[in-house]
């Protein structure tokens, strides 16, 4: 029954001073959006790009060879799929180049690439069908084609076995990749894809530099790994290769997100701090205008405890009102972000506005105690004498 009176002073307190209220409250609103939005736009991002990231396989390996002598060939690199710890084995080479058709004209990326590429690097042809070794050893003028130059050259995505000319040469479109968009990592919208030994000879390359290889199982990548190195350790020496890991960039990556976040959450933190000094401010300024009333408090048997936990009450009842409304705000704020940034989602998640809140809480009751322990210990005769 006590501390619902005091409940009901404290925001009756707070209504009758309702513009000085909201600017003070007015920090705690500015520091609680600060660390929901930074932090939310982290995690978003971080999300994000987890999940860019994972789409390339986690337990897949990519190498590259910086020295082209002696060479490797495909037939070498795709014999390492006959290793109990590799799964499956593509090579691909890239460069640049301009395609033609229907009187347009598109930049686009040219991938010379083996057969299972599209599958490690788990890409889905929406229409037509994939590569095949065969039309690589063949040296066949066929072509899969990103979304993105399917628009540009054609006005549709239903080209299948047209012709676009490449670099001066002329390829049958024989798939098309499901559209990506702009904002995925390294979009293959405007990319083309050949047959490896086709793309070699239109690029004019020899050899394989680079291929990517998948672990037989995730408790086999460190397995896959060594036989990787150890097979490259051989043909081109110690110091002319490298081998990347997907799953500790994936690891890398989420640890500098979340340091990030960290550092943000932490900077609006400070934010907040601010907003604590200026409820301990008013505070003191409330128990000055009120002394007279804490004197006739305590001389009608109020005790010390009673008078701390009304200023707490009200200290906590300011933060905490101060730190809803800026949750609210913070929602809003990324709704209208999420609604103009259609490829990313930011949210505020339970956690984040459970730390915000109770950290609003804290700071509502650390820069309440010394008003409140400043007003328990007025003497009554000195605060019923106060004018």
């Amino acid at each position: 029954m006590k501390f619902r009176q005091e409940l009901k002073m404290a925001l009756s307190s707070v209504k009758a001073n309702k513009m000085r209220s909201f600017l003070t409250m007015l920090g705690i609103i500015i520091g609680v959006m600060a660390v929901t939005l930074l932090v939310s736009l982290v995690q978003g991002a971080t999300n994000t790009i987890t999940e860019e990231l994972s789409g390339l396989g986690g337990s897949n390996l990519s190498c590259m060879v910086e020295k082209t002598t002696p060479r490797i060939t495909l037939k070498e690199v795709q014999a390492l799929e006959q290793e109990p710890e590799i799964g499956l084995v593509s090579v691909y080479s890239s460069g640049q180049g301009v395609a033609k058709a229907a009187g347009n004209q598109e930049n686009v990326t040219i991938l010379a690439v083996s057969q299972n590429y599209l599958q490690l690097n788990r890409l889905t042809v929406e229409k037509g069908r994939c590569l095949t070794d065969v039309e690589s050893e063949y040296r066949l003028s066929n072509c899969i084609i990103g979304a993105g130059v399917a628009f540009n050259l054609f006005g549709t995505k239903d080209v299948l076995n047209e012709t676009i000319r490449l670099n001066g040469k002329d390829f049958t479109v024989v798939g098309i990749l499901e559209e990506e968009g702009s904002a995925a990592l390294n979009t293959n919208d405007l990319k083309v894809f050949l047959p490896f030994e086709t793309g070699q000879r239109l690029l004019g390359m020899n050899g394989v530099q680079t291929f990517d290889a998948s672990a037989s199982d995730e408790d086999s990548v460190a397995k896959a790994e060594q036989t990787l190195n150890n097979f490259l350790r051989g043909k081109v020496g110690e110091d002319n290769y490298e081998v990347f890991n997907m799953g500790s960039l994936l690891d890398m990556i989420s640890t500098v997100y979340n340091v990030l976040g960290y550092l943000l959450g932490g900077i609006g933190g400070i934010s907040l701090l601010v907003g604590g000094v200026g409820i301990m401010n008013i505070m003191l300024v409330s128990v000055t205008e009120r002394t007279r009333e804490i004197g006739i408090r305590k001389a009608i048997g109020a005790q010390k405890s009673d008078i701390i936990v009304q200023f707490l009450i009200e200290s906590v009842v300011l933060s905490l009102l101060g730190g809803f409304i800026g949750l609210l705000l913070s929602g809003g704020i990324l709704g209208i972000i999420n609604a103009f940034v259609k490829d990313y989602h930011f949210a505020i998640t339970l956690q984040v506005a459970m730390v915000a809140v109770g950290f609003s809480v804290g700071v509502g009751i650390l820069f309440g105690i010394y008003p409140a322990n400043k007003a328990a210990k007025l003497k009554p005769i000195d605060a019923l004498r106060f004018e």
